[in-house]
């Protein structure tokens, strides 16, 4: 294990931040997408609902497969890869997301309406911020599967850990498989505890904001 360390982990680091690169990148882009949908159809819930369904069909299409029916239309590489990782982070966002604002006390809602907030106004600045638990909760856990399958990425070269695991594979050597296992597992910790951070950090200064009055 070290000495596969000390002959490889230039490589190893690189590997690293390209999945977390590709991983975040996604995730990122699943983010965007799941809160203009939300913001767009919230009062419309047969929509969002068949949203959901859309995406939790796309979610159990294997992975493997969905990489093989966009290699013809976006090739071999990152960009397929980000993809298919974005889809499959889509359905958990949509779904916590969903669940947090509508589990918020309807008090909040007619109270903020009372005041005179428009829809917008309600939804950025009252339904979002409860709905933070939920949305953060949603977030870890598409984060972490999104590491695990972003390993299969690499049958399409588009790099990051899964390198080291089929080179395990194709060589019959169990370092490698170890050394991805161990750097995808601590790899998302890390995501996690950056989460969980950010979450605490938001859900505070939303708090010094409602009661400043600013």
């Amino acid at each position: 294990m070290i000495q596969y360390w000390q002959e490889n982990s230039t490589r190893m680091i690189n590997l690293t931040i390209q999945h977390a690169q590709m991983v975040l990148t996604s995730l990122l882009i699943a983010l965007v997408i799941a809160t203009i949908l939300i913001a767009i159809f919230l009062r419309k819930k047969n929509w969002l609902n068949l949203l959901i369904y859309i995406f939790s069909l796309l979610y159990s299409v294997p992975s493997y497969a969905f990489f093989a029916l966009l290699i013809p239309v976006t090739g071999l590489g990152e960009t397929s890869a980000i993809i298919v990782l974005a889809f499959y982070s889509e359905y958990v966002l949509l779904r916590t997301f969903i669940t947090g604002i509508r589990n918020i006390n309807t008090n909040y809602l007619e109270v903020a309406k009372g005041v005179g907030m428009t829809n917008t106004q309600v939804f950025t600045r009252v339904q979002l911020p409860l709905a933070l638990p939920a949305i953060f909760s949603g977030l870890q856990v598409a984060l972490a599967s999104t590491m695990a399958i972003a390993t299969i990425a690499s049958t399409i070269s588009a790099g990051g850990l899964g390198d080291l695991l089929f080179e395990g594979l194709q060589t019959g050597r169990v370092v490698p498989i170890l050394w991805g296992t161990i750097l995808t597992v601590a790899l998302t910790l890390i995501c996690i505890i950056i989460l969980k951070l950010l979450e605490n950090i938001m859900i505070s200064d939303w708090w010094e904001v409602e009661k400043t009055g600013r």
